[in-house]
């Protein structure tokens, strides 16, 4: 037999009792009658399965009957995805037709990395951004990750629009945009910004907003990275893949153990915390066929950096972009940390003799500026000797020259967005530090 019937019901958590053949880890369930997928999250004795009601049906009462269906959750994969919105499962969120039977069929969304992740590439590829302070301290890599932190209302999401706005306008392969956890306004004005500019013919959007249940929004980002690897190993197509936010991610898998009655670890985090992140970002990954090149906001609770969920999400980034409350307050956008963002990839093997030395220079005259901050409060400008005040007005100018309009603010704040090349970025810079 391959049915079971529900034996508790406790919110999102269901029980199911089976005769003989229990379902495996990660199967789909449909409840008789309703219909409703259950995801089996874990086998239990006495031939239990714990499973997580995905689609928060409330009508599921004990004594229901289940069936197996021997599958895991899949979404159609394909060019008809491209433009669309989809959820988890791959239903429509833009009020157009469901996407149905693809060409390319469906796949599971549980998978392992890909295996031929560890080839070779024989140059690294820059790609420009256009946003100065972006191209300048945390270079836009080929296949590599890059992180955006920050706490909330600095700026995170207008400048993850800001970057698919540029590189969708570079034309250069397929964007992803995959919002877990964040308010569904956000998009909603994503998704209307890429529509009015003609973005959308180059973009797939998956969403799992912050009104969905905790189940719906730990997996939004699995359905999401399926979609990416099908075109990335059967099209060979190079992925640009946003992800706002990978804290909610957690976040919302910490509801889920909290749900399952885990012991949570440090921080109050749950206890698979470093392998939550770290399946995810493994399959966030280029192969001999085609590259992802992540880009993943992360929020910061209470502006705290230390925090364990930040901390974990960072070690697998390359860049790190830091932005701050004091600059955005300054009314510098984007308000990026000059200081504290950072980048393994910076590197004169990367960039170049010239922009690697360049960014020394810039450094140690912010680190500099920084550092004269205080004494200024005291003692007044005037009063530094004149070698210190030609560079702290040379910090100050890089500050201000790292400001930058942006495109997809142009109707809230009627200035022109601007795109500057590297070659001008870097001859701009020159011409300040000189």
């Amino acid at each position: 037999m391959n049915q079971g019937v529900i034996r508790s019901v406790q919110d999102l958590l269901v029980r199911v009792m089976f005769d003989d053949q229990v379902p495996d880890v990660h199967e789909i369930l449909l409840v008789e009658g309703s219909d409703a997928p259950l995801l089996v999250d874990s086998l239990l004795p006495d031939n239990y399965a714990l499973c997580l009601n995905i689609q928060s049906d409330r009508h599921l009462q004990k004594g229901m009957a289940v069936r197996r269906t021997g599958k895991s959750i899949e979404i159609p994969v394909g060019e008809e995805l491209i433009g669309r919105v989809v959820d988890v499962l791959g239903n429509p969120l833009d009020g157009l037709a469901p996407v149905g039977v693809t060409k390319a069929g469906r796949r599971a969304i549980f998978q392992l990395p890909a295996q031929n992740t560890n080839f070779k590439v024989a140059k690294p590829e820059i790609l420009e951004t256009g946003i100065k302070v972006i191209d300048f301290f945390a270079p836009f890599v080929k296949g590599r990750k890059i992180g955006i932190i920050g706490g909330a209302g600095v700026g995170k999401t207008v400048l993850t629009m800001e970057l698919i706005h540029n590189v969708a306008l570079e034309g250069s392969g397929l964007s992803f945009f995959t919002g877990i956890g964040e308010r569904i306004r956000e998009g909603h004005e994503l998704y209307e910004t890429l529509k009015g500019r003609d973005l959308l013919k180059s973009t797939c959007m998956l969403f799992g907003q912050m009104n969905e249940n905790p189940v719906r929004r730990s997996l939004i980002g699995l359905s999401a990275v399926t979609l990416a690897e099908y075109f990335r190993d059967e099209q060979g197509k190079n992925i640009l893949f946003f992800a706002d936010n990978m804290y909610r991610y957690v976040q919302a898998k910490n509801e889920v153990a909290t749900m399952l009655g885990q012991v949570p670890s440090e921080g109050g985090y749950e206890p698979t915390i470093f392998s939550d992140v770290k399946i995810l970002q493994d399959r966030l990954s280029s192969t001999s066929t085609g590259s992802i090149t992540a880009v993943q906001t992360i929020y910061v609770p209470a502006d705290d950096l230390s925090d364990p969920a930040v901390q974990m999400i960072q070690h697998e980034l390359d860049s790190v972009i830091v932005l701050s409350r004091a600059v955005a307050e300054q009314g510098i956008r984007p308000a990026v940390d000059l200081i504290r963002t950072t980048s393994s990839l910076l590197s004169s093997d990367i960039v170049g003799e010239r922009h690697y030395l360049l960014s020394i220079q810039v450094q140690a005259l912010l680190q500099k500026h920084e550092s004269l901050k205080p004494i200024i409060a005291i003692i007044g400008e005037n009063e530094l000797s004149p070698s210190d005040r030609v560079d702290y007005a040379k910090a100050k100018k890089l500050i201000d020259y790292f400001s930058q309009d942006m495109f997809v603010m142009e109707d809230m704040n009627g200035k022109k967005g601007e795109f500057v090349h590297r070659e001008d970025m870097l001859k701009g810079i020159e011409e300040i530090i000189v």
